[in-house]
C-alpha cells in the first residue's frame, strides 16, 4: 500500500476523525484498498460510506455533525461546549431548519434530540467551538443558547436552566446582542426582566 498508516491517520484526523469513501478516493486510495483496510481491521465503518480508524475513539460531536451542514449543536449540548454547564450531555441537542428530513440521522444516532426552528432564524448565532477531543464543531453562541432556553423553558432541565441563565446574565452578558436576538424570538420583555434582576 503506497499510502502509509501515518498519512492515513493524518488524513482522517484532518477530517474530524471520520472520512467518506469519496474523500479517501480523492486522496488516491482506491476502492479495493479501502476494502483491504476494512478487512485488515485498520478502518471500520462508522455509517454508510463513512469510515474511522479502528484504534481511535472517534469524536461523536464531529461525526454526527459531519452528516449534514444543517446540524447545529444547541440547548444543553451547546451550553456544555461553551463551558456554561458542567453536565456532560448524554443526549445531544441539535437544531435544524423546519422541513429538513433528518430521519436517517435520527435512526443512526439514538442519543440525539432534534429541535426545529424557522428557516430564517436557523443561522442566527452560529459559531465554532472546540470539542473536548479537540475538533471544531458548529454551535449556537451563548446569546442564542439563552434565547432557546427561555423560549423552551418548560422542556429544559431546571438545574441546567438556572445555572446557564445566572452565569450568562451575571458574568458574560452582551446586552446589545442579547436584546437583538430577543426581539427576533419575541421574548424581549422576559430578557429585559432577567437583565434587571440578575445584573
Amino acid at each position: 500500500m503506497d499510502y502509509s498508516y501515518e498519512n492515513l491517520k493524518i488524513l482522517i484526523e484532518s477530517n474530524g476523525g471520520v472520512i467518506s469513501a469519496a474523500d479517501l478516493q480523492s486522496a488516491g486510495i482506491e476502492r479495493i484498498k479501502i476494502y483491504a483496510l476494512l478487512t485488515s481491521g485498520i478502518l471500520k465503518k462508522e455509517s454508510h460510506g463513512n469510515y474511522v480508524l479502528s484504534e481511535n475513539e472517534p469524536d461523536e460531536y464531529k461525526i454526527i455533525q459531519n452528516r449534514s451542514e444543517k446540524l447545529i449543536y444547541s440547548h444543553g449540548t451547546a451550553l456544555f461546549l461553551h463551558g456554561m454547564s458542567d453536565r456532560v450531555p448524554h443526549i445531544l441537542d441539535i437544531t435544524v431548519p423546519q422541513g429538513d428530513n433528518i430521519s436517517r440521522i435520527k435512526k443512526s444516532y439514538q442519543n440525539t434530540r432534534f429541535h426545529y426552528c424557522k428557516k430564517e432564524l436557523w443561522n442566527l448565532g452560529i459559531m465554532s467551538v472546540t470539542t473536548p477531543m479537540g475538533y471544531n464543531v458548529r454551535v449556537y453562541d451563548p446569546e442564542r443558547c439563552i434565547c432557546d432556553l427561555i423560549k423552551d423553558k418548560d422542556n429544559i432541565d431546571k438545574q441546567i436552566y438556572i445555572q446557564a441563565v445566572q452565569e450568562y446574565f451575571k458574568s458574560m452578558c452582551n446586552p446589545r446582542k442579547m436584546i437583538k436576538y430577543a426581539k427576533e424570538f419575541n421574548i424581549e420583555s422576559k430578557v429585559r426582566n432577567y437583565m434587571e434582576v440578575l445584573q
